[in-house]
Protein backbone atom coordinates (compact mmCIF):
# COMPACT_ATOMS: atom_id res chain seq x y z
CA UNK A 1 0.00 0.00 0.00
CA UNK A 2 1.39 3.40 -0.99
CA UNK A 3 1.96 5.92 1.82
CA UNK A 4 -0.30 8.98 1.72
CA UNK A 5 0.95 11.99 -0.20
CA UNK A 6 1.26 15.23 1.75
CA UNK A 7 0.93 17.63 -1.17
CA UNK A 8 0.26 17.72 -4.89
CA UNK A 9 4.01 18.25 -5.37
CA UNK A 10 4.68 15.01 -3.50
CA UNK A 11 2.28 13.16 -5.79
CA UNK A 12 4.08 14.44 -8.86
CA UNK A 13 7.59 13.74 -7.59
CA UNK A 14 9.17 10.98 -9.74
CA UNK A 15 9.94 7.67 -8.08
CA UNK A 16 12.67 5.51 -9.63
CA UNK A 17 11.39 1.95 -10.07
CA UNK A 18 14.41 0.48 -11.87
CA UNK A 19 17.80 1.70 -13.00
CA UNK A 20 20.19 -0.35 -15.12
CA UNK A 21 23.52 0.05 -16.85
CA UNK A 22 23.67 -1.64 -20.23
CA UNK A 23 25.92 -1.66 -23.29
CA UNK A 24 24.35 1.63 -24.48
CA UNK A 25 24.40 3.42 -21.12
CA UNK A 26 21.90 3.91 -18.35
CA UNK A 27 18.15 3.32 -18.65
CA UNK A 28 15.69 4.28 -15.92
CA UNK A 29 12.01 3.58 -15.33
CA UNK A 30 10.23 6.17 -13.19
CA UNK A 31 6.69 6.59 -11.90
CA UNK A 32 4.93 9.87 -11.28
CA UNK A 33 1.93 10.03 -8.94
CA UNK A 34 -1.14 7.87 -9.24
CA UNK A 35 -2.70 5.28 -7.05
CA UNK A 36 -5.41 4.22 -9.48
CA UNK A 37 -5.21 1.53 -12.13
CA UNK A 38 -6.10 3.66 -15.14
CA UNK A 39 -7.10 2.31 -18.53
CA UNK A 40 -4.79 0.78 -21.07
CA UNK A 41 -2.86 3.46 -22.90
CA UNK A 42 -4.55 6.38 -21.15
CA UNK A 43 -3.61 8.73 -18.35
CA UNK A 44 -6.90 8.38 -16.51
CA UNK A 45 -7.46 10.50 -13.42
CA UNK A 46 -5.44 9.04 -10.57
CA UNK A 47 -3.43 6.70 -12.79
CA UNK A 48 0.36 6.63 -12.46
CA UNK A 49 2.48 7.95 -15.31
CA UNK A 50 5.56 5.88 -16.19
CA UNK A 51 8.62 7.47 -17.79
CA UNK A 52 11.63 6.02 -19.59
CA UNK A 53 14.91 7.96 -19.28
CA UNK A 54 18.01 6.98 -21.28
CA UNK A 55 21.40 8.42 -20.36
CA UNK A 56 19.64 11.27 -18.58
CA UNK A 57 17.51 12.08 -21.65
CA UNK A 58 13.72 11.86 -21.34
CA UNK A 59 12.41 9.51 -24.04
CA UNK A 60 8.70 9.01 -23.49
CA UNK A 61 6.00 8.44 -20.92
CA UNK A 62 2.52 6.99 -20.64
CA UNK A 63 0.70 10.32 -20.29
CA UNK A 64 -0.42 10.53 -23.92
CA UNK A 65 0.19 7.91 -26.60
CA UNK A 66 -1.60 9.59 -29.51
CA UNK A 67 1.47 10.26 -31.63
CA UNK A 68 2.93 6.78 -31.04
CA UNK A 69 -0.38 5.26 -32.14
CA UNK A 70 -0.51 7.59 -35.14
CA UNK A 71 2.86 6.18 -36.20
CA UNK A 72 1.18 2.80 -36.78
CA UNK A 73 -2.12 4.03 -38.19
CA UNK A 74 -0.50 6.39 -40.68
CA UNK A 75 1.77 3.63 -42.01
CA UNK A 76 -1.17 1.28 -42.53
CA UNK A 77 -3.25 4.00 -44.20
CA UNK A 78 -0.39 4.68 -46.63
CA UNK A 79 -0.25 1.05 -47.78
CA UNK A 80 -2.42 -0.19 -50.66
CA UNK A 81 -5.74 -1.32 -49.20
CA UNK A 82 -5.61 -4.59 -51.12
CA UNK A 83 -2.29 -5.71 -49.64
CA UNK A 84 -3.08 -8.80 -47.52
CA UNK A 85 -1.66 -9.18 -43.99
CA UNK A 86 1.19 -6.68 -44.36
CA UNK A 87 4.31 -7.40 -42.30
CA UNK A 88 5.29 -4.70 -39.81
CA UNK A 89 8.56 -3.92 -38.05
CA UNK A 90 8.38 -1.59 -35.05
CA UNK A 91 11.72 -0.07 -34.09
CA UNK A 92 11.69 0.51 -30.34
CA UNK A 93 9.29 -0.98 -27.80
CA UNK A 94 9.18 2.19 -25.70
CA UNK A 95 6.17 2.33 -23.38
CA UNK A 96 4.22 0.03 -25.70
CA UNK A 97 1.65 2.31 -27.34
CA UNK A 98 2.80 1.53 -30.90
CA UNK A 99 2.77 -2.22 -30.33
CA UNK A 100 -0.65 -2.07 -28.66
CA UNK A 101 -2.02 -0.10 -31.61
CA UNK A 102 -0.62 -2.60 -34.11
CA UNK A 103 -1.92 -5.68 -32.31
CA UNK A 104 -5.37 -4.11 -32.00
CA UNK A 105 -5.57 -3.94 -35.82
CA UNK A 106 -6.44 -7.32 -37.40
CA UNK A 107 -5.23 -6.23 -40.84
CA UNK A 108 -1.58 -6.46 -39.81
CA UNK A 109 0.13 -9.78 -40.37
CA UNK A 110 3.50 -10.45 -38.73
CA UNK A 111 4.48 -7.83 -36.12
CA UNK A 112 8.18 -7.71 -35.20
CA UNK A 113 9.43 -5.38 -32.46
CA UNK A 114 13.17 -4.67 -32.34
CA UNK A 115 14.31 -3.39 -28.92
CA UNK A 116 17.93 -3.23 -27.83
CA UNK A 117 17.40 -2.67 -24.09
CA UNK A 118 16.78 -5.82 -22.07
CA UNK A 119 15.45 -3.67 -19.24
CA UNK A 120 12.70 -2.21 -21.42
CA UNK A 121 11.60 -5.68 -22.52
CA UNK A 122 11.54 -6.79 -18.88
CA UNK A 123 9.41 -3.78 -17.86
CA UNK A 124 6.81 -4.98 -20.35
CA UNK A 125 6.97 -8.72 -19.78
CA UNK A 126 7.04 -8.67 -15.99
CA UNK A 127 6.78 -5.03 -14.96
CA UNK A 128 4.28 -2.18 -14.85
CA UNK A 129 4.33 -1.42 -18.60
CA UNK A 130 2.56 -4.73 -19.18
CA UNK A 131 -0.71 -2.90 -18.53
CA UNK A 132 -0.23 -1.32 -21.98
CA UNK A 133 1.43 -4.12 -23.94
CA UNK A 134 0.33 -7.34 -22.23
CA UNK A 135 -2.36 -8.35 -24.73
CA UNK A 136 -0.15 -7.36 -27.67
CA UNK A 137 2.80 -9.42 -26.42
CA UNK A 138 0.48 -12.43 -26.11
CA UNK A 139 -0.74 -11.98 -29.70
CA UNK A 140 0.62 -14.85 -31.87
CA UNK A 141 1.56 -12.35 -34.60
CA UNK A 142 4.00 -10.57 -32.26
CA UNK A 143 7.71 -11.31 -32.04
CA UNK A 144 10.16 -9.33 -29.91
CA UNK A 145 13.76 -9.27 -31.13
CA UNK A 146 16.42 -7.98 -28.77
CA UNK A 147 18.86 -6.22 -31.09
CA UNK A 148 20.18 -2.83 -32.05
CA UNK A 149 17.84 -1.52 -34.74
CA UNK A 150 20.57 0.11 -36.83
CA UNK A 151 22.56 -3.14 -36.98
CA UNK A 152 19.39 -5.20 -37.52
CA UNK A 153 18.40 -3.23 -40.61
CA UNK A 154 21.79 -3.14 -42.27
CA UNK A 155 23.05 -5.91 -44.58
CA UNK A 156 23.96 -8.97 -42.55
CA UNK A 157 21.63 -8.02 -39.73
CA UNK A 158 18.45 -9.54 -41.10
CA UNK A 159 17.28 -10.85 -44.45
CA UNK A 160 13.60 -10.20 -43.71
CA UNK A 161 11.59 -7.64 -45.64
CA UNK A 162 8.53 -5.78 -44.41
CA UNK A 163 5.63 -3.81 -45.79
CA UNK A 164 6.06 -1.12 -43.14
CA UNK A 165 8.86 0.09 -40.88
CA UNK A 166 7.64 2.20 -37.95
CA UNK A 167 10.65 3.63 -36.12
CA UNK A 168 10.67 5.37 -32.75
CA UNK A 169 14.07 4.99 -31.12
CA UNK A 170 15.00 8.66 -30.64
CA UNK A 171 13.39 12.00 -29.98
CA UNK A 172 13.71 12.45 -33.74
CA UNK A 173 16.26 12.47 -36.57
CA UNK A 174 17.78 15.67 -35.18
CA UNK A 175 17.88 14.53 -31.53
CA UNK A 176 19.33 11.05 -31.10
CA UNK A 177 19.58 9.13 -27.83
CA UNK A 178 23.08 7.82 -28.59
CA UNK A 179 25.60 8.90 -31.20
CA UNK A 180 25.41 5.53 -32.95
CA UNK A 181 21.72 6.07 -33.70
CA UNK A 182 22.65 8.89 -36.05
CA UNK A 183 23.59 6.23 -38.59
CA UNK A 184 19.92 5.35 -39.02
CA UNK A 185 19.21 8.76 -40.57
CA UNK A 186 22.35 8.84 -42.72
CA UNK A 187 22.28 7.98 -46.45
CA UNK A 188 23.48 4.44 -45.64
CA UNK A 189 20.88 4.03 -42.90
CA UNK A 190 18.02 5.22 -45.08
CA UNK A 191 19.22 2.93 -47.89
CA UNK A 192 19.10 0.03 -45.42
CA UNK A 193 15.54 0.98 -44.48
CA UNK A 194 14.58 1.14 -48.15
CA UNK A 195 16.11 -2.28 -48.81
CA UNK A 196 14.14 -3.85 -45.92
CA UNK A 197 10.86 -2.65 -47.46
CA UNK A 198 8.88 -4.48 -50.08
CA UNK A 199 8.01 -2.45 -53.21
CA UNK A 200 5.39 0.12 -52.23
CA UNK A 201 6.28 -0.34 -48.55
CA UNK A 202 6.09 2.52 -46.08
CA UNK A 203 8.73 4.02 -43.78
CA UNK A 204 7.29 5.95 -40.81
CA UNK A 205 9.58 7.77 -38.37
CA UNK A 206 8.40 9.42 -35.14
CA UNK A 207 9.89 12.77 -34.15
CA UNK A 208 9.36 15.29 -31.36
CA UNK A 209 9.58 18.08 -33.92
CA UNK A 210 9.35 18.56 -37.69
CA UNK A 211 12.56 18.17 -39.70
CA UNK A 212 12.59 19.59 -43.24
CA UNK A 213 16.19 18.39 -43.56
CA UNK A 214 15.10 14.81 -42.88
CA UNK A 215 12.31 15.10 -45.45
CA UNK A 216 14.90 16.13 -48.02
CA UNK A 217 17.17 13.25 -46.97
CA UNK A 218 14.30 10.82 -47.58
CA UNK A 219 13.80 12.17 -51.10
CA UNK A 220 17.52 11.98 -51.84
CA UNK A 221 17.49 8.36 -50.62
CA UNK A 222 14.94 7.53 -53.35
CA UNK A 223 11.72 7.53 -51.34
CA UNK A 224 8.55 8.96 -52.83
CA UNK A 225 5.39 10.40 -51.29
CA UNK A 226 7.40 12.08 -48.54
CA UNK A 227 5.14 13.93 -46.11
CA UNK A 228 4.79 14.81 -42.45
CA UNK A 229 1.75 14.36 -40.20
CA UNK A 230 1.49 16.47 -37.05
CA UNK A 231 -0.28 15.93 -33.77
CA UNK A 232 -0.64 18.73 -31.22
CA UNK A 233 0.84 18.39 -27.76
CA UNK A 234 0.09 20.28 -24.55
CA UNK A 235 3.19 22.48 -24.82
CA UNK A 236 5.75 23.24 -27.50
CA UNK A 237 5.91 22.21 -31.15
CA UNK A 238 3.76 19.29 -32.38
CA UNK A 239 4.96 15.70 -32.41
CA UNK A 240 5.22 14.46 -35.98
CA UNK A 241 5.41 11.30 -38.04
CA UNK A 242 7.57 11.44 -41.19
CA UNK A 243 6.21 9.16 -43.94
CA UNK A 244 7.87 7.94 -47.12
CA UNK A 245 7.21 5.18 -49.66
CA UNK A 246 9.60 2.83 -51.42
CA UNK A 247 8.97 2.91 -55.15
CA UNK A 248 7.41 -0.11 -56.81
Amino acid sequence: MHPPYDTAADRDRPVTLDRREGPYGEVVLRRRGGDGAGREGEAAAGAPVFEIIANGCFLMDTSDGRSERLLIRAALDALPAARPAPALLIGGLGVGFSLAEAAAEPRWGRIVVVEREEAVIDWHRSGPLGRISGAALADPRTEVVRADLVAHLRPGGSAATYDALCLDIDNGPDWTVTEDNGGLYSPAGLAACRDRLSPGGVLAVWSAQPSPAFEEALRIAGFTGVRTEEISVARGVPDVVHLAVRGA
